[in-house]
């Protein structure tokens, strides 16, 4: 028998294979640290399942065969069970899923509406977050379907809380959420690591940010007004999308972006400036009766830029009430997403009203404080009611002869205009002097108007009868509805309308006396006459479910508007001194404005040919 001999290569072959197998044992069993990867089979069969649901689409092409295992594994979630990470601080109550690592529930601890449920802007699933994303082989992968690891910690006096959609150990995409103490705003980052070779870098990530924005106000109507998608621009400009039904827009140089529900804000703030997205608004009640729940549906895209082939993005977001007073607390002029008013009426508002309403409702009650204010605000613009007044004082003395001035040159009715301006001209008693003070309330008027509707501190706050300033008052209830009046009654409109209909008694009443109809011009004393009782009537109607806090003030202002007309009327003007004035002023000579000037040039060119015109008649 021959006698084998001892194969070294063979033994060595053998001892290659054997410890190649072993590696690929090695290799394939599960990490200690996903208790996602224990069952090989039940993998492949979720990783076939998610292939069956779209054809066209493909695992992760990786060059290295381990790492494209890793990849699959990660799709394996069969072990994962939906659950929520709580952050909490003294003002949010905070609930972070696992599934899609978005926010499920953000609660204001503070704050119910009006029918005393706590308010939460973010529950039942009304938000989603989402990142989009290509990878190298064209797979688009959304992380609303993937589940997220958690991992909370305390650094110093904030909370953080860690969300990573693993791959490997040193792969993953992370959320992270980081909370302080006593505060509405929550960090938020984006990241990946280790995802070079799997993220499509030609194109940008798209981050997706959809809210329902629930109905927490008892008007649905007036809510919905002060309902809406507002923007930071170009670092200090300010915009927002319609606040009747559906509008979208695309924007550059984005500072910030406001899910503005009336009285409370969710607000996407960037780290840096975003270079442009993409936002709509949806409105959705058609019908009050019906629609209940929801007043908008916002939605904002925005790309995510590359940082060395990985993910990266820093930014905040605001949970808390519209209220100036919090709001300028934080960076990038947040406040300027409370709607104020444009131009002067914003800046009156927030230099002056909202500075002083907060100040007087530091001490006194909220009814009070308002009341307060429209005194001063009258006492302010007292000048202006005396200016008028005397204005129509004057024209009140100078009526016999405007009427007989219009008796003389009946038969011509230009001359007749030019006479009476000379007339008043040399009395000083232009009808413009008691025009153009009035003006000057115009802006105070409008500012008064955009302020009450949003002023935070009356939200829920009661005066009298009132349950709160923020909203309609209601002494009775109808069993119908009125179209543009509702199904109910509130008095302050009321009293308001009353009060507007005795103030327009006193003064355009008065005006429509001594205003002579002009040739060619509508009849002034008929249109006044309409306007002492419509103006009343659009107040009865357009304030019945408007905030009670602004009906409030339309009352005390103008029940202080008649006082301050009685007070002058009876002790400070006198009619004698004020005839005596007007002789002498008639004595004197006076010298012609340019303005007047000009018009006596009008006029005269318009007089010679009108009696051209009259020659070639005949």
């Amino acid at each position: 028998m021959e006698e084998k001999n001892f194969d070294l290569k063979s033994f060595i072959g053998f001892i290659l294979i054997g410890a190649i197998l072993l590696y690929m044992m090695y290799q394939n069993q599960p990490s200690p640290n996903d208790t996602s990867l224990n069952d090989q089979t039940n993998q492949e069969e979720v990783v076939n399942k998610i292939s069956k649901k779209d054809p066209k689409q493909s695992s992760f092409n990786l060059n290295d065969a381990f790492k494209k295992r890793d990849v699959l594994n990660s799709f394996d979630q069969k072990n994962y069970v939906q659950s929520n990470t709580v952050l909490e601080n003294e003002v949010l109550a905070i609930e972070i899923s696992n599934l899609g690592g978005m926010l499920s529930k953000v609660r204001l601890k503070n704050f119910v509406d009006y029918d005393s449920v706590p308010v939460s802007l973010i529950k039942n699933g009304n938000s989603l977050f989402n990142l989009n994303f290509s990878t190298t082989d064209g797979k688009n992968i959304n992380t609303s379907d993937l589940y997220f690891e958690p991992t909370l910690k305390v650094n110093g006096e904030k909370q953080v809380v860690s969300m990573k959609f693993m791959v490997s150990e040193d792969q993953f995409i992370e959320y992270l959420y980081s909370l302080g103490k006593d505060d509405y705003m929550i960090d938020f980052s984006i990241r990946s690591k280790g995802l070079k070779e799997v993220l499509n870098n030609r194109y940008d990530p798209v981050f997706n940010w959809d809210m329902k924005v629930f109905r927490l106000d008892q008007s649905i109507s007036f809510e919905n007004r002060y309902t809406r998608l507002s923007y930071q621009y170009d670092e200090d400009k300010t915009d927002k999308l319609s606040q009747s039904g559906n509008d979208n827009d695309i924007i550059e140089s984005v500072s910030w972006i406001s899910y503005r529900q009336h009285f409370f804000s969710s607000i996407l703030v960037p780290k840096s400036t975003l270079k442009s997205a993409e936002i709509k608004s949806f409105d959705l009640v058609d019908d009050e009766t019906i629609d209940t729940v929801f007043t908008k549906k916002y939605t904002t895209k925005f790309p995510i830029e590359f940082d060395r082939g990985e993910l990266s993005q820093k930014m905040s977001f605001y949970f808390g009430p519209t209220y100036a007073e919090i709001l300028k607390k934080y960076e990038k002029n947040l406040v300027a997403s409370i709607p104020f008013g444009w131009g002067i009426f914003g800046w009156i508002n927030k230099s002056i009203f909202s500075p002083l309403y907060s100040w007087l409702s530091g001490f006194l009650s909220y009814g009070i404080a308002i009341i307060v204010m429209t005194i001063l605000v009258k006492i302010l613009l007292s000048f202006v009611q005396y200016k008028q007044f005397l204005s129509q004082a004057k024209m009140k003395i100078l009526k016999p002869e405007l009427d007989a001035i219009g008796e003389k040159f009946k038969s011509n009715k230009m001359k007749a205009q030019q006479e009476r301006m000379a007339l008043q001209n040399k009395a000083g008693a232009s009808p413009l002097s008691g025009c153009l003070p009035g003006l000057l309330q115009i802006p105070v008027f409008y500012s008064l108007f955009m302020f009450f509707p949003v002023a935070f501190e009356l939200r829920q706050k009661p005066f009298l009868w009132v349950k709160d300033l923020s909203s309609y008052d209601t002494v009775l209830d109808l069993p119908f509805n009125i179209p543009f009046y509702g199904d109910h009654v509130s008095l302050f409109p009321i009293l308001a309308s009353i009060a507007i209909f005795f103030y327009m008694r006193m003064t355009t009443g008065q005006n429509m006396n001594m205003q002579p109809q002009q040739e060619g011009m509508p009849d002034m004393a008929k249109m006044m006459k309409y306007m002492i009782y419509f103006s009343p009537l659009l107040m009865l109607f357009f304030f019945n479910n408007y905030a009670s806090g602004l009906s409030l003030y339309y009352f005390v202002s103008n029940l202080i508007s008649i006082g301050i007309m009685l007070v002058i009327k009876n002790f400070i003007i006198d009619e004698d001194k004020v005839l005596a004035k007007i002789q002498v002023n008639k004595s004197k000579p006076k010298k012609q404005s340019r303005f007047q000037r000009k018009m006596a040039e009008i006029m005269e060119q318009a007089e010679k040919q009108k009696a051209m015109q009259q020659k070639r008649k005949k």
